[in-house]
């Protein structure tokens, strides 16, 4: 049986978080989208998640902005998704604490992949 993940998705473009959000709850997965910066900070900051997933050119900042302004409140998994994909944007990503850099568009399954090695027993703090 899958592992029923609780998902914070963060993306400004309604398709495409609408799309992905459908998308992992077909998988079985808690999503919970929202649009930017300041809604992801609220919601890491009241509730506990396992996996961030958040697009890195949001409206009121960036998801690397994201990652370091939300210490120690982020889900212990993280994986950024961006139209940016230079090696120096994956660094980066990697470098402010996200597992995966994600280059868009992306194939439904590299996320169901990934989100399938995500065990949150594992996480710290379980």
């Amino acid at each position: 049986m899958k592992t029923k993940l609780r998902i914070l998705l963060v993306e400004n473009h309604v398709d495409t978080r609408e799309s992905l959000r459908m998308l992992m709850e077909l998988c079985g997965h808690v999503v919970l989208g929202v649009g930017t910066m300041q809604e992801a900070l609220e919601r890491l900051e009241s509730e506990d998640w396992d996996v961030l997933l958040s697009d890195i050119g949001l409206p009121d900042g960036s998801g690397w902005e994201l990652m370091t302004r939300a210490r120690p409140h982020h889900a212990p998994y993280a994986i950024a998704m961006s139209g940016y994909g230079m090696k120096a944007d994956r660094e980066r990503s990697l470098a402010v604490g996200y597992q995966h850099h994600l280059v868009k568009p992306m194939a439904p399954e590299q996320i169901e992949h990934i989100l399938e090695t995500v065990h949150p027993a594992d996480a710290p703090g379980s």
